[in-house]
């Protein structure tokens, strides 16, 4: 009976020291926050078992500053990702709204240079043909908005 005592006793212990650990949160460069048994570059300690001597208030308050430095920092460093995140969101949209720009005035371009005869818009809704001279101005136009849209002229 003793013995059966004594081996309940030991596996419970067993189980209480593994269940200890430290636990590390971090915050990953999308913004999410993660835990983990494990210290991470960046990470911060919340959470752990390991018994701490009796400090005094003048060696606590000197801790605390150092770990709100070290949190400020990790938001600096969360707030600058997001930031530059942000940056390039809106630099991919640019780039997609220039392409766009670029595809509608090369069209445009091809359109005038490939018709007969161009219409030129009336107040009226009546069909009103340019000119020559005024058709090889929009044209000439037409491929000046190609070159500054794309940067090269059309072929």
């Amino acid at each position: 009976m003793s013995r059966l005592v004594v081996l309940t006793m030991l596996i419970f212990a067993g189980a209480v020291g593994i269940a200890r650990a430290d636990v590390f949160r971090w915050v990953a460069e999308q913004g999410e926050v993660h835990y983990s048994d494990r210290w991470v570059p960046g990470s911060v300690l919340i959470k752990t078992n390991k018994p701490h001597p009796g400090a005094s208030e003048a060696e606590a308050a000197p801790r605390a500053s150092e770990q709100s430095k070290v949190a400020g920092a990790g938001q600096r460093v969360s707030a600058q990702l997001a930031q530059q995140a942000t940056a390039q969101a809106v630099k991919q949209d640019v780039t997609k709204a220039r392409e766009q720009q670029c595809k509608q005035a090369r069209e445009r371009y091809e359109q005038a240079v490939q018709a007969r005869r161009i219409l030129k818009p009336t107040k009226d809704g009546e069909r009103d043909y340019m000119s020559d001279a005024e058709a090889d101005a929009y044209r000439l136009q037409a491929r000046n908005a190609v070159q500054e849209l794309c940067g090269s002229a059309p072929k």
